[in-house]
């Protein structure tokens, strides 16, 4: 699965100020990752704010970014809860053939066992053909998936071919590395460590801060895969700040004030989040005034 080594970006969902989906500056926002270097697009993650989306809402993202794309780029789609039913029900349903591979979140709310968590992945690995990485992010769903329920799922079904690994452990992420099989992925899903993940033997990243410097994440990855860690950890120490600054008041609150910036979207978010503060857009300012120096 070649495709999914490098920058892989969780796309967000962009609102005008009456909260609708902003299409034409969805579309904006996928040409300007493509034409800056990264290597697959992730529809429709957390980073979309999919939890405020109606049904018809995320089939007008899905077909504005397919269209967008326009065969491009690989695509990821985001199929996940706590629901396992209702998951595998989803991905029956779902026209899967424009997409590469499905992420799919570890159970949140529920608390489940480390075999609850096996079980729930296995339901869904055997409910349908397409490629599956998993996704760990315990600060969001309350409960980590650990490296021995990480290895087994990856052994024991071919079309779990990944994690997205957010836990924020280094040491959890090397040893899923150490001992994974020859051809499953670790890719980042925590931008500060993943240069460090990378060089450790992760396939890449799918990333929040990389949708807003493309090209700078982009390259710093090739780098770092390419084993060139002077000039890897050149580019994460240029741009390492701004990774604190879009996360100091939730995902995606910083990133779409960074694209605001930009002039790619408004900074529009759906309750319950609220748009980031004026402090921290100065700060956000600040940044890419003087890394565009």
């Amino acid at each position: 699965m070649r495709k999914f080594f490098g920058t892989g970006v969780a796309l967000i969902t962009p609102f005008k100020k009456d909260l609708s989906v902003d299409t034409e500056a969805l579309i904006k926002i996928v040409n300007y990752q493509i034409d800056n270097g990264v290597d697959y697009l992730v529809v429709l993650g957390t980073t979309a704010e999919s939890a405020t989306l109606t049904k018809s809402e995320k089939e007008l993202v899905k077909q504005t970014i397919i269209t967008a794309n326009n065969n491009r780029l690989p695509l990821v789609i985001g199929i996940g809860g706590n629901n396992t039913q209702a998951v595998i029900d989803e991905i029956k349903n779902t026209d899967l053939a424009p997409f590469d591979a499905i992420l799919s979140v570890s159970p949140y709310y529920n608390k489940p066992s480390q075999d609850g968590l096996y079980q729930h992945f296995k339901a869904i690995a055997t409910s349908t053909d397409k490629p599956i990485i998993l996704y760990n992010v315990p600060g969001r769903t309350a409960k980590n998936m650990e490296t021995a329920t990480v290895l087994r799922l990856a052994n024991d079904f071919k079309n779990i071919i990944g994690i997205k690994e957010a836990a924020g452990d280094l040491v959890q992420a090397m040893k899923i590395i150490q001992h994974k099989p020859t051809d499953f992925l670790v890719i980042s899903g925590d931008d500060m460590i993943t240069l460090p993940m990378v060089l450790a033997g992760g396939a890449g990243v799918i990333s929040v801060i990389a949708e807003g410097l493309p090209k700078e994440f982009s390259d710093m990855i090739r780098c770092g895969l390419a084993g060139k860690n002077k000039e890897a950890y050149s580019i994460h120490y240029r741009i390492m700040e701004s990774i604190d600054l879009i996360f100091e008041e939730g995902n995606p609150v910083g990133i779409k004030a960074l694209f605001e910036k930009l002039g790619l979207c408004n900074d529009t978010v759906r309750l319950p989040l609220v748009p980031a503060t004026n402090q921290l857009k100065e700060k956000i300012n600040l940044f890419i005034n003087q890394l565009n120096e």
